[in-house]
């Protein structure tokens, strides 16, 4: 086995990529529908280097490899997740603060107990906190801070797996009570509706009667005449036919105000107007938001967007939304326009996979060189960010931005999302060799011990702070509760399992996306803070 190890040392690029397919391996094995993920990859890269160390060989990646996983892993995330981050802080900031002061506590909590109660070195305890959170990101942050990233693993490696079980424990607790929920939504169908009232309203008016909105995609002039997309200004005559998409609640109330349900299908009649799913390829029309793109698709198509499916997720195409390179979005619009709307989005598969390199390889210098400048702390020593901080700032700005002048600074869902996986393997696989040697000391000199009963503190303090924060005080409930769980974890394990026990709610997922861009930022800055103590 020394000729084996000693060749993996000696090519690290071959390394890399088996340290990744082999992880993985053990990565997709599930447990009651659970898996390790990308995380299987750290401690079968523990694994072999500590095996390595225990017959004298270092089998290493090199910390550069390291730093380029992280960057692109930290950019990707950041692209991603711009839109909804600036939107959530000006819409959710109390919980927001909260969650990030909710780290501070636990970091706080942890510092005391690491340093006064088990004598423990800064670069673990930080290490520990980022396990405990289930962090990448904070790891490395709180690597370069304490100046120990093999420590700062060690801590990490063996707090992760309680902060995986504890909170997928804690979300569990959360779902026996959603039957008590109070803000589960109505489902959503669409009707069509014939006017009786003869005093010829505007469209406007009526809706604007109704406690919450609909959609009108398609109106009617009687039978048979031709079919169109009506404004708030169109005056309803006597007899018009009218599809209406929302709540049960709502199109009950409508039909009061308008007159009654007919058994005539606007939708099934494609003549005059036709509906596609299209494929965003263009690269002008990304950064531009709903509005702006619908004003366009009116005037020269009369057409207007209706949803926009990113990734697996279907969205409402609300004014605000911004639109990227890969979105799909559903539009309606006269059926003799189609082909031309087809090709105004470009609708090229190419859309999907463009990984943008004038943005990817300035965004993610900009990032690390933002993470190198020293902020002044007192005393006159200086605390960097890192480049993982710096690459996410960056790409949260370039994702909300979407576009500077010509340049498009939005990657797509599909590229970032493929990038920060592979990013993320690439760290995971030189932070776990990097580390191989020190867990062996850890485990035989007992002191995994104290790190696991000091993970398990913080966990767990983290899960009742949420608790008593996003329940107790913000009244969330127990449904969306157990996504900002996952979210608050950065954990796809538990939103997974939140998934699976609720049938894919939506609320869910609008928990953890709630917190995620916020969780992510904030754990990195406790991390850098900690390690800097």
């Amino acid at each position: 086995m020394i000729a084996v190890f000693e060749f993996l040392a000696s090519q690290p690029v071959l390394l890399v990529f088996f340290l990744v397919g082999l992880g993985m391996l053990f990565g997709h094995i599930r447990v009651r529908g659970i898996s390790l993920g990308a995380a299987a990859v750290l401690f079968v890269a523990i694994a072999i280097s500590a095996w390595g160390a225990s017959m004298g060989v270092d089998v290493l990646v090199p910390h550069e490899v390291g730093t380029l996983g992280l960057a692109l892993f930290a950019f990707t995330i950041g692209n991603n997740s711009g839109p909804s981050f600036f939107e959530n802080v000006r819409k959710a900031v109390g919980p927001m603060v909260s969650l990030v002061a909710l780290y501070g506590a636990v970091a706080a909590i942890g510092y005391v107990v690491g340093r006064f109660v088990f004598d423990m070195d800064i670069s673990l305890i930080s290490g520990t906190f980022a396990g405990s959170v289930t962090n990448t990101p904070a790891l490395s942050a709180a690597g370069e801070a304490s100046g120990d990233s093999a420590t700062a693993t060690v801590g990490y490696s063996i707090a992760y797996l309680f902060g995986v079980i504890g909170m997928l424990a804690a979300a569990f607790l959360a779902l026996r009570k959603a039957h008590e929920d109070t803000d589960k939504p109505e489902p959503v169908t669409h009707v069509t509706l014939r006017v009786d009232r003869d005093d010829q309203p505007r469209l406007g008016e009526l809706v604007g009667l109704l406690k919450k909105p609909v959609e009108i995609s398609r109106m009617r002039r009687g039978e048979t005449g031709p079919i169109w997309i009506p404004t708030r200004n169109d005056i309803l005559e006597k007899d018009d036919l009218l599809t209406v998409v929302g709540t049960n609640a709502e199109l009950s109330q409508l039909e009061e105000l308008v007159g009654h349900r007919s058994s005539h299908s606007l939708r099934a009649d494609r003549r005059f107007l036709d509906f596609r799913r299209i494929t965003v390829s263009e690269p002008k029309l990304a950064g531009m938001t709903i509005a702006e793109l619908d004003d366009v698709l009116t005037e020269k198509f009369g057409a207007t967007a209706s949803r926009i499916r990113r990734g697996d997720s279907d969205l409402l195409a609300i004014p605000d939304f911004m639109v990227e390179m890969g979105d799909r979005i559903r539009v309606i619009g006269p059926t003799s326009n189609m082909k031309a709307i087809s090709k105004f989005f470009g609708d090229s598969s190419k859309g999907l996979t463009d990984i943008n390199p004038v943005t990817l390889g300035l965004g993610i210098a900009l990032g690390m060189a933002i993470g190198t400048i020293k902020i002044p702390l007192p005393g006159g020593s200086g605390m960097a960010i890192g480049a993982a901080a710096g690459a996410l700032i960056v790409g949260l700005i370039f994702g909300r931005l979407g576009r500077i002048g010509k340049q498009v600074t939005a990657l797509p869902n599909t590229t970032n999302t493929v990038l920060a996986e592979v990013g993320l393997l690439l760290f995971l696989a030189q932070a776990g060799t990097n580390a191989g040697a020190q867990i062996l000391v850890a485990f035989s000199s007992g002191t995994w011990i104290e790190i696991l009963v000091l993970g398990v503190i913080m966990t767990t303090a983290l899960a009742v702070g949420l608790f008593f924060v996003m329940r107790g005080l913000f009244k969330i409930g127990n449904t969306q509760f157990s996504g900002m769980l996952a979210g608050a974890q950065t954990q796809p394990a538990v939103l997974a399992f939140a998934n699976s026990r609720t049938n894919s709610d939506p609320r869910v997922s609008l928990g953890y996306a709630l917190v995620y861009p916020v969780a992510m930022i904030g754990k990195i800055l406790v991390a850098t803070v900690l390690g800097s103590l």
